[in-house]
């Protein structure tokens, strides 16, 4: 029985990094977004949070890739809604610091706000540890996500970043959206 369920958990763990694998060049790799900016004063009717919510309190660096986050959201085109979906999901992923290669403690070759990968497709490690290409990628990937802005966040965060830990993401949308109705319009 144990060899049964180990076999399956490695199958598990096989799908989910195969994905990984696959979902980095699709969203790298994404047609360029050409819309003006826009800013939306109401936010999505998506699913409040039914997990417990997790809070850190934010340096200078973090605070100001909360706002390069914004930043990139708005030049893309897209609602706040977009913006509370990725701050939550570089919380999850970096607790919003912009990581370098961290040698032996590195998940893969994950970089940046995102944990994004190179081999992957998401860029070279220059780009991935920029915040606004990272968002930028991360973006494109959401944008391909049929129905993303009425998803659940961490089923739009999964999707695009196919974790190991899917649920995770849930527990940052409080304070992404406060972050997000914080700075926004500043």
């Amino acid at each position: 029985m144990n060899t049964i369920f180990r076999k399956s958990m490695l199958s598990v763990a096989g799908l989910a990094f195969a994905g990984g694998v696959f979902a980095g060049p699709i969203a790298a790799h994404a047609n360029p977004v050409d819309a003006k900016p826009v800013a939306v004063a109401v936010q999505s009717a998506a699913p409040k949070p039914q997990v417990e919510q997790s809070h850190i309190t934010l340096n200078d660096e973090q605070t100001a890739n909360v706002k390069a986050i914004i930043a990139s959201t708005k030049k893309a085109g897209l609602p706040e809604r977009a913006a509370v979906i990725s701050i939550a999901t570089s919380l999850q992923e970096s607790k919003l610091e912009n990581l370098g290669h961290l040698g032996d403690a590195n998940d893969h070759d994950s970089l940046g706000l995102f944990q994004q990968r190179p081999s992957s497709g998401w860029g070279t490690p220059e780009q991935i540890t920029d915040p606004a290409y990272s968002t930028t990628a991360f973006l494109k990937g959401l944008r391909q996500v049929d129905g993303w802005q009425d998803m659940a966040l961490t089923d739009a965060a999964q999707t695009v970043q196919v974790s190991a830990y899917p649920d995770a993401y849930a527990q940052w949308e409080q304070q992404a959206t406060d972050l997000v109705a914080q700075h926004w319009n500043s």
